[in-house]
């Protein structure tokens, strides 16, 4: 089966899975910049994992809303674009695709660096990391990255490499439901595919806004879990992007991706 086939079934369903780890990896406390996962130091980097991402992925800055910003990723020039999907051999590489709701929260901050200049930003489910790498560049005071695939935070840091960027911290850990942590911002792309998942980040997002007064932007090309939630009546419409062709054939017909502020008119409900 090719890669592309692979995909489809991601965005139809498998992505599934991935909903099912998210919820139950339930978080520990509060987390400080200074104990976040040891991925945040190129030395931890295993040589053979290295080795293997830097010879299966493609650096590429072409195709997507953010030149600026190079990323290891697979392409149709890799060798499991049409591989079995069961050879690669560690889980299913969401981070290794530029998701749209990350790319338009990349261009927006990039656009507008005052949105996250001198503050302190916790991408969620950063994936591939370019949009903490935009934070970076646009000169936030403190970045966190999160995912909850160890292979992920390995790649943000050969992704910080390409950009000549020291590497932010990372979580490795699924930190929804967790204490609410204190950013000024929290940036989130393409994670409302699960109804369960989307539940508990609703929850979670009010909890931080209503402890800690932080803001939040959720970027989503207009997927039918996001659009049919209940968030979406919270939701002020930042700025929507035309999507660059080559995203829209990876993405079977999506044409847009938006950024949307998250205002809960009840956000110091406990509900």
């Amino acid at each position: 089966m090719a890669f592309h086939g692979w995909k489809w079934l991601l965005l139809l369903g498998r992505q599934n899975t991935l909903a099912k780890v998210w919820r139950s990896r339930r978080g520990g406390p509060s987390l400080c910049w200074k104990r976040c996962c040891h991925w945040s130091r190129g030395k931890s980097l295993d040589p053979e994992v290295r080795a293997f991402l830097e010879e299966n992925t493609e650096v590429t800055n072409s195709g997507h809303l953010t030149p600026e910003i190079r990323l290891r990723l697979l392409t149709p020039r890799c060798r499991f674009w049409r591989e079995k999907p069961d050879l690669w051999p560690y889980g299913d590489p969401f981070w290794a695709i530029y998701w749209p709701g990350g790319q338009a929260l990349s261009r927006y901050i990039l656009d507008n660096p005052h949105v996250v200049k001198g503050r302190s930003v916790l991408d969620l489910g950063s994936g591939c990391g370019a949009t903490a790498i935009a934070a970076v560049m646009s000169g936030a005071a403190q970045v966190l990255a999160n995912d909850i695939d160890p292979i992920a935070g390995m790649a943000m840091i050969l992704n910080c490499e390409l950009n000549h960027l020291n590497p932010f911290p990372i979580t490795i850990k699924n930190i929804i439901n967790s204490e609410a942590g204190n950013w000024d911002l929290i940036v989130l792309g393409d994670m409302f595919y699960d109804e369960q998942l989307a539940d508990g980040l609703h929850h979670w997002l009010q909890k931080c806004i209503r402890t800690h007064q932080t803001e939040v932007l959720i970027g989503d090309p207009g997927r039918h879990q996001f659009l049919s939630h209940s968030i979406r009546s919270q939701l002020h419409k930042v700025i929507e992007y035309s999507l660059p062709e080559y995203t829209r054939q990876e993405n079977y017909g999506l044409t847009s991706s938006t950024v949307w502020s998250y205002q809960p008119s009840n956000s110091f409900d406990n509900s």
